[in-house]
């Protein structure tokens, strides 16, 4: 599973004009699946999401977690994640997972990272069209690969 996790002051997914979600200060979680993937990954990535110390303490550095600032969550699946660029200007997308095997592990993730942040998370809508805002803080970005673990 490739992830993007954006630190934020708020984020909102807006699906045929309409808001799906939306968070307060937390953190926007964008997924991508890969065939490669299983429940352990899902697993590892909640593990780490949920205590990467991004989040600023009372001096000022990033030594405190989602988690321990009460923080929201905005999960969304992002399948062009899994993109190559190796060869020509046009992506392939052959890495990333079919809907019957992404669905699952991205339901499967959502619960851990529920679980794990102790408290329900926003998500996206799998395979739809959406418009995704965020209020980046920082900016804060990290990249995280679990087949790679970094």
């Amino acid at each position: 599973m490739r992830i993007v996790i954006q630190r934020v002051k708020h984020a909102s997914v807006t699906i045929n004009n309409k808001i799906k979600s939306n968070i307060g200060q937390g953190l926007l979680i964008l997924v991508g699946i890969e065939d490669a993937d299983e429940k352990e990954d899902a697993l590892w990535l909640s593990k780490k999401i949920v205590n990467l110390r991004i989040f600023d303490d009372k001096q000022g550095v990033m030594n405190c977690s989602v988690k321990e600032i009460d923080g929201e969550i905005l999960i969304v699946s992002q399948f062009t994640l899994q993109a190559s660029t190796k060869k020509g200007n046009r992506p392939s997308y052959i890495k990333a997972s079919k809907p019957d095997k992404a669905i699952p592990l991205y339901d499967f993730f959502c619960h851990a990272v529920e679980k794990d942040l102790e408290k329900a998370v926003q998500t996206g809508v799998f395979g739809a069209d959406m418009q995704v805002e965020l209020l980046n803080d920082g900016p804060v970005t990290i990249w995280i690969d679990s087949q790679n673990k970094e």
